[in-house]
């Protein structure tokens, strides 16, 4: 099957990116492992370990896999005035959504005249080091900020791949084309974009330790006292690094329904004032259940204590009784940054 039908097949399942890249040992795993042994993946323990292995070559995955083709779906959405919840996070989950995608491609494929092959549909839970495959599928390049970026579409796209037994002709990595802009790098609140120091690789690399959306996200504990100030109004992950870049200027809106903002941004006194199951049912079927209830509050806690604004005593103090001693803690330093 030739290579231009396969990706136009990738289109017309609803994907805004599509490439091939060889399934085979990728040479960025020299680079993420020594990421993960420096400790720069934080507590996120399913990047480390026997998985971090795994990600060597997309064949531990699929053992008879000879190429990936890789895709990219655009999520971007006019930037929310407030709430502090990452675009990404507005719509619905795009796990299921980007899976469905790729589904439908199979299907066509086999439709098509493909013949019979192997398959294995990856979205980002899988041992996958999706951005390096997405490259060599001339997706993008990979960016100082450690996201892919497409030169006409920007970087603010979900990726997925599909691992097939079928021999397809590949695409080939795009130039790099961020030269010596450092919008992002200077941009970022808690120094999270550090450098490497290497003479070869990667320039730049994301320490996950400092990063807001990691803090606000995926740490389970405490947020050290020292990034709690750089975190801002943000509750749910963090856009600055993409927002100031200047290749999303004119970066094209999403078109897929689902990820729309379901609902205007919130106050954060309304989102304080949440139940747990209010919560829920507000999130259900949004990645913002991935913070859980208390670490949502913990979250919200620390952007009002940002904020420093009197309006806020009243609910912060409710806060700093309440049952769980993480939101006491984030609830008592916000207070104080009230003094």
């Amino acid at each position: 099957m030739r290579a231009e039908t396969v990706k136009r097949l990738a289109r017309e399942c609803g994907f805004d990116l599509a490439g091939i890249a060889p399934a085979g040992p990728l040479s960025e795993f020299h680079f993420y492992r020594q990421w993960v042994e420096v400790g720069m993946a934080g507590e996120m323990s399913y990047l480390t370990g026997r998985r971090a292995e795994m990600r060597a070559d997309p064949r531990s995955l699929l053992a008879s896999a000879r190429s990936m083709v890789c895709v990219g779906k655009l999520y971007g959405v006019p930037e929310p005035e407030r709430g502090g919840i990452s675009r990404y996070a507005l719509g619905h989950d795009y796990h299921q959504i980007v899976r469905d995608g790729l589904k439908k491609l199979v299907e066509r494929l086999k439709q098509s005249g493909a013949g019979p092959f192997y398959w294995k549909i990856c979205v980002d839970t899988a041992p996958l080091l999706e951005r390096a495959c997405a490259r060599r599928a001339g997706l993008g390049w990979i960016g100082k900020n450690t996201s892919l970026i497409h030169q006409g579409m920007g970087s603010f796209f979900f990726l997925g791949a599909l691992l097939v037994s079928l021999e397809l002709e590949s695409d080939g990595p795009p130039p790099e084309r961020c030269g010596t802009c450092t919008r992002c790098i200077d941009a970022c609140p808690t120094g999270a974009i550090v450098p490497t120091g290497r003479a070869e690789g990667p320039a730049w690399a994301l320490d996950a330790r400092r990063c807001i959306s990691y803090l606000t996200i995926e740490l389970r504990g405490a947020v050290p006292e020292s990034l709690r100030g750089g975190i801002g109004p943000h509750v749910f992950g963090c856009d600055i690094c993409q927002q100031v870049c200047p290749w999303n200027r004119k970066a094209p809106l999403a078109s897929e329904p689902s990820f729309a903002p379901r609902r205007a941004a919130l106050p954060l006194e309304q989102l304080v004032a949440l139940s747990e199951q209010e919560f829920r049912d507000m999130f259900r079927r949004t990645p913002v259940l991935r913070c859980r209830y208390t670490g949502f509050l913990r979250n919200v806690a620390v952007a009002m204590g940002n904020a420093a604004l009197e309006e806020y005593r009243r609910p912060l103090e409710r806060l700093a009784r309440f049952r769980d001693p993480l939101v006491q803690d984030h609830a008592r330093w916000a207070l104080a940054r009230l003094q």
